[in-house]
C-alpha cells in the first residue's frame, strides 16, 4: 500500500510544481505592475499560491521523510522476526 500512494504521490507532487512555479512569479509580477483592474481580479485568486505552496510542502516533507519511514518499517520487521535466544524453539531439545 505504501508503495502505490507513494508513487501516486511522486506523480502528484510533480505535477502540482508546474502550476506553483508559474503562480508565484505571476503573483509578484500582478503585485509589481500595480495595475487596478489587474489586481483587483487577482484579489479573488490570491490564495491559490498559498494553497499550493502548502501542499508541495506536506507532499514534499512526506516523500523526504519515506526513505525513513521504509528503513524503520523493515528494522522493526526483522526485529520481531527474529526469535528469542534465551527460548528453546519448538521442535528442539533444550540443553541439558
Amino acid at each position: 500500500m505504501i508503495k502505490f500512494f507513494s508513487k501516486w504521490l511522486r506523480k502528484f507532487h510533480r505535477w502540482i510544481a508546474v502550476p506553483t512555479a508559474l503562480a508565484i512569479p505571476l503573483a509578484f509580477v500582478i503585485k509589481l505592475v500595480g495595475n487596478p483592474q489587474i489586481v483587483e481580479a487577482w484579489g479573488k485568486l490570491e490564495r491559490i499560491p498559498s494553497i499550493l505552496m502548502l501542499i508541495m510542502a506536506i507532499s514534499g516533507a512526506y516523500l523526504f521523510l519515506l526513505p525513513y519511514i521504509i528503513k524503520g518499517q523493515r528494522r522493526r520487521k526483522a526485529t520481531s522476526s527474529q526469535p528469542a535466544s534465551d527460548q528453546p524453539q519448538r521442535g528442539t531439545v533444550a540443553n541439558r
